[in-house]
């Protein structure tokens, strides 16, 4: 008898997760609250709900290439960036491609997930669920959490003094769906991450001034790349990880400055980093422009409000405020657990590899999409549910709870002393993250064997993009497409563009752009790889103090 998982969500990692159950020849029921799939890719007008959502102009900020499924490329035709709509209905050729939607319960809110008093034993859970008013109680082998980070919205009005008296409109972004309704007036938007550069850019043009506020300032990168390529194909490559593990952070850091620098002077932009604060990026095309236009002012952090001004650190007053956007990010949380497991889970530190809870006697409940990526959430989430089916089918095993606690408590006080960093916040690196995912599967590429069975393919798989498809190639869940997808994703990439092609435009000397694309890349990993071994130690021996993963510091991997 196939075990019984419950699915709590059907967004993007929901819908990942029951494709994975029946992969595994699991039973899935997905319980999900709102009518239809999606999560916050299905647009509504209003959140009434409760729900995120996407606001109405929302663009993605990674190419299709790289944010499919493993296993399911995006049509040729599809734009590389494209609006939420058009990702929807990805989504639903996925959803109706593996006959997934027979497997969810819509207008379904789960009420609690507790331990079955045999749980030690079983594994199992008992799960409460009311559908309009009527709450029905089940038993399962396994459940899936796929509620996300986003939430509960997090608006910490304790933290701006004055704030109560404010007489304007305090909203989060949340809320925010359109720029109707802000013609003419003077907006504050409060944070500098995706969104809140994404709204302070629509707003500049139809509010009366808007007002940008960071307390670190921030790296701004563009989807493009400088020949005009999509960005994450080309600085997201299993070649730069393998050098940036090699080289020390300080040289990776010097090189990124440079590069980012001459892109865009940040300093005179009012974006440049505060010193002391961590490095972050966000995906922008437009907000230079609009500061140069003046359409966008950059502030720093608010130090109070009066009734109707913003004060701020540096001493300056904005006067006849009318509206105040938060973009100040969620608190991620599950109502659902019981103690002390929920509170347990919030802290990332306490979850195996980001998924599996370290105290559980059984490896029965996973954590799918708690993660921050540098790159495409959706190929971390895919393979996080991979994976955790395979767990609990028996066919990957993780360490007991009592090895697992002890690792997190040596971790802990390490951490309060100041001998490590905290990095539980920070991004993932995504090809080291989905390396370490595919190792436990057994779905990771080996390069020295690929190498020598199919060079071309090995060439692709080191030097080209690491698209999903590279944990489709080998181990369970081996698709035959995968190495076409992988050799054709380049035609997929540029067939939408090629909506004009002049006809006197003479062809591109193909020798000369490749040695020009590849020459740098392939001569510096090839001089590293014969002395892969030397230099390693060398630098172990010399250098251990400063070595470390720095792939979000590079120039080529700073997404």
């Amino acid at each position: 008898m196939a075990k019984r998982v419950a699915v709590i969500g059907a967004g993007v990692s929901g819908l990942s997760s029951i494709k994975c159950c029946l992969d595994e020849n699991l039973e899935p029921t997905c319980f999900e609250r709102s009518d239809d799939f999606g999560g916050l890719w299905k647009f509504t007008e209003d959140s009434k709900d409760g729900m995120t959502r996407v606001y109405r102009t929302l663009v993605t900020n990674v190419c299709k290439e790289m944010s499919c499924y493993s296993d399911f490329p995006f049509q040729e035709d599809y734009p590389n960036f494209m609006r939420h709509e058009k990702f929807w209905d990805y989504l639903q050729e996925f959803v109706e491609r593996f006959d997934l939607l027979k497997y969810i319960r819509f207008k379904t809110t789960v009420c609690s997930v507790t331990k079955r008093p045999d749980f030690s034993e079983t594994g199992q859970w008992d799960v409460v669920t009311e559908t309009e008013g009527k709450q029905d109680r089940a038993v399962f082998d396994a459940v899936m959490v796929c509620t996300g980070h986003f939430l509960s919205p997090h608006l910490p009005l304790e933290s701006f003094p004055g704030i109560h008296n404010f007489k304007g409109r305090i909203l989060h972004s949340q809320e925010y769906k359109s720029p109707e309704g802000f013609q003419g007036k003077r907006v504050l938007v409060i944070g500098l991450g995706n969104t809140g550069g994404d709204i302070a850019v629509e707003l500049g043009r139809t509010a009366a001034q808007v007002l940008l506020s960071t307390r670190t300032g921030t790296w701004v990168i563009s989807r493009s790349s400088d020949r005009g390529y999509p960005f994450n194909m080309m600085i997201t490559r299993r070649c730069y990880t393998f050098i940036n593990q090699l080289l020390p952070p300080c040289f990776i850091n010097w090189i990124q400055e440079r590069q980012m620098s001459k892109r865009l002077n940040h300093e005179i932009y009012g974006l440049s980093i505060t010193k002391g604060k961590k490095k972050k990026f966000i995906v922008n095309d437009e907000l230079p422009t609009c500061i140069l236009c003046g359409l966008v002012t950059m502030k720093t952090g608010v130090k109070g409000f009066t009734e109707t001004s913003a004060i701020f650190e540096d001493g300056t007053v904005e006067a006849d405020i009318d509206i105040v956007i938060f973009t100040t990010g969620y608190i991620f949380s599950f109502p659902f657990l019981e103690e002390p497991l929920q509170s347990l889970c919030r802290k990332k530190i306490f979850l195996h590899k980001w998924v599996f809870p370290s105290s559980l006697e059984r490896a029965t409940l996973a954590i799918i999409g708690l993660i921050s990526l540098k790159g495409s959430i959706l190929s971390g989430t895919e393979l996080q549910a991979r994976w955790a089916t395979r767990v609990f089918k028996g066919l990957c095993k993780i360490p007991p709870p009592q090895k697992l606690m002890a690792e997190v408590t040596k971790k802990e006080e390490l951490i309060q002393r100041g001998v490590i960093a905290d990095v539980t916040q920070d991004k993932l690196d995504y090809i080291l993250y989905l390396d370490e995912l595919a190792v436990c599967i057994g779905a990771k590429p080996s390069l020295p064997l690929l190498l020598l069975r199919d060079p071309r393919l090995a060439w692709e798989v080191f030097f080209g993009p690491c698209t999903p498809y590279q944990y489709r190639l080998v181990g369970p869940g081996r698709w035959e497409g995968a190495r076409n997808a992988i050799l054709t994703q380049w035609d997929r990439t540029l067939k939408p563009l090629k909506t004009r092609v002049p006809p006197d435009t003479p062809k591109p000397a193909s020798t000369s752009h490749c040695l020009r694309a590849w020459g740098g890349p392939v001569l510096l990993a090839s001089l590293l790889l014969i002395y892969k071994s030397s230099l390693s130690k060398w630098m172990q021996d010399r250098l251990s103090p400063q070595l470390g993963l720095c792939f979000g510091c590079a120039p080529w991997s700073s997404w």
